[in-house]
């Protein structure tokens, strides 16, 4: 399988270990797949040395650049950031963690050619996070999204999607900065808009350092603002 072009981005914060490791293992794979690719650092105001590191791997690599946020503006931000500024038809998002094997990749394209989806979206076979998270955020956050904008997939927040970058220009801008609704407000957008979603397996591995951001309060009712505000909009 060849891809003739491809951008790929990872939403960094305070990702200073695992970063190098995440996007040298891409660009290996990228190298099979793609003809022309670029990788995307979005630097969302870490207070470590990711934004260090990362200016390194672009000075090693003349198809990585990268993107700083002078202040940390949450993954929402980060994900537009990356979305907006991605140059080829076709993107792949994924942490810059480690958590997922980029290897993986491949079976997006297999489902996208399968099916002709413009958006193919990652759920998790196994998510390596505490049970009472994962209830949490079916309990919480997709019964919720099912039920005011009947959006019904598997994961609604699993970090590994392949998007079609028409998706990106024709829907309505994206507004969500912080919180976890970034993902919700794309889908809900992309369906509205009549584009074909579908979804693939993946797996998902132990986070090896650093503390994930997504379960605090704060970003919890940040994510439940958004999601009434768009309800609004789109009454």
């Amino acid at each position: 399988m060849k891809v003739k072009e491809l951008s790929v981005f990872f939403p960094a914060y305070n990702e200073e270990v695992a970063l190098k490791g995440t996007v040298e293992k891409a660009n290996k794979i990228l190298k099979k797949i793609a003809e022309a690719y670029e990788i995307i650092i979005v630097d969302d105001g870490s207070k470590d040395k990711t934004g260090e590191i990362a200016e390194q791997l672009a000075k090693k690599n003349k198809r990585v650049r990268v993107i700083h946020h002078p202040k940390n503006r949450g993954y929402g931000a980060a994900l537009k950031s990356g979305l907006h500024n991605a140059q080829y038809p076709w993107i792949v998002f994924t942490d810059a963690d480690g958590q997922f094997d980029f290897k993986e990749v491949y079976k997006f394209f297999e489902v996208q050619e399968e099916t002709g989806a413009d958006l193919v979206i990652g759920y998790y076979l196994k998510r390596r996070v505490s049970l009472f998270r994962v209830l949490g955020s079916k309990i919480f956050w997709e019964l919720p999204v099912f039920t005011i904008f009947g959006l019904k997939v598997r994961d609604i927040d699993c970090g590994f999607k392949l998007i079609k970058k028409e998706v990106i220009e024709k829907i309505p801008k994206l507004e969500a900065e912080r919180g976890p609704f970034i993902t919700t407000e794309l889908l809900v957008k992309a369906k509205q808009s009549g584009f074909k979603i579908a979804e693939v397996g993946v797996h998902h591995y132990p986070r090896q350092v650093g503390q994930a951001t997504g379960a605090s309060l704060k970003v919890i009712i940040s994510g439940f603002s958004d999601l009434i505000r768009l309800r609004r909009k789109l009454k």
